[in-house]
């Protein structure tokens, strides 16, 4: 199983909809995809095994993927349309939803975020009128002095957790726990279009991109960078998003229509040799 397949707890998500037993899933037979991506569908140079299963969220990722070269793609949808099978129960809105929840751009343990934090407040301020939780990536939380920014603006300030890196400190219900901070807002909102965007927004929230765009340390430029994403979905880099615009972005780059049944993902992930969970 390649590590990225544990990220945010995406194995266990589908090993639980796959109906397995609790614990540790079995290897995945494949590379699964962990994030929103706006090439291939993974991590730049990632080294892929010939032959071996891509499976991804979109379509629009599998043709990327295959007009590089690459093949053996199966569309699949995202882990986290899985945890709302999972989870119906926090699919559904909250009674008391309120405010916004902003993810502030993150790096991670091989690249830093370049940026000033104070220019993100500046941003929220402006655009913001309700309570506001900030959830910052793991290594931003730990780091006091960003935290402190958001803090010392009067923002709740949170984190999901680790997401895991090569097998190691994987935070199983890290998504869960995301989908759980989302439900208690009425809108998100980031610097960025990201993954977190695309979550909210799935459910309802009023989605916002705005703000600092802030630079990933040492960006690869097969990616193109904040230009091509602001190049090809200009509608979706505003403050207030229209949601029905939102909502149809987000189906097809979630592949709402993909979905697999937990038979189909036993049998792609070749799990088809573990015991059911009774």
């Amino acid at each position: 199983m390649h590590h990225a397949n544990h990220f945010y707890g995406h194995a266990h998500i589908m090993a639980k909809y796959a109906g397995l037993p609790e614990g540790d899933p079995p290897r995945i037979w494949g590379y699964l995809q962990h994030g929103w991506n706006i090439l291939d569908g993974f991590a730049y140079n990632t080294a892929f095994i010939d032959g071996m299963p891509k499976f991804v969220w979109s379509d629009t990722v599998r043709r990327r993927g295959w007009s590089m070269g690459l093949r053996n793609y199966s569309v699949i949808g995202a882990a986290w349309l899985y945890l709302l099978e999972v989870y119906p129960e926090l699919a559904r809105p909250a009674e008391d939803a309120a405010g916004t929840i902003f993810y502030p751009f993150h790096g991670w343990e091989g690249q830093n975020v370049l940026g000033d934090h104070g220019r993100i407040v500046a941003s929220i301020n402006e655009h913001e009128t309700g309570p506001v939780t900030v959830c910052l990536y793991w290594n931003e939380y730990e780091n006091e002095s960003i935290r402190q920014v958001y803090e010392a603006a009067g923002f709740r300030v949170i984190t999901h957790g680790y997401r895991g890196l090569h097998w190691r400190k994987t935070d199983a219900d890290f998504l869960l726990k995301q989908l759980r901070e989302i439900r208690k807002h009425t809108r998100v909102a980031s610097n960025r279009l990201s993954s977190a965007v695309l979550y909210g927004a799935s459910l309802g929230l009023q989605p916002g991109v705005y703000g600092d765009p802030m630079l990933l340390e040492n960006e690869h430029p097969s990616f193109g960078g904040q230009a091509r994403i602001r190049r090809l979905w200009p509608e979706l880099n505003q403050p207030y998003v229209p949601l029905d615009q939102a909502r149809a972005f987000t189906d097809a780059e979630l592949g709402v229509e993909h979905l697999a049944h937990p038979a189909e993902i036993r049998d792609l992930f070749r799990w088809t040799s573990t015991k059911v969970a009774s």
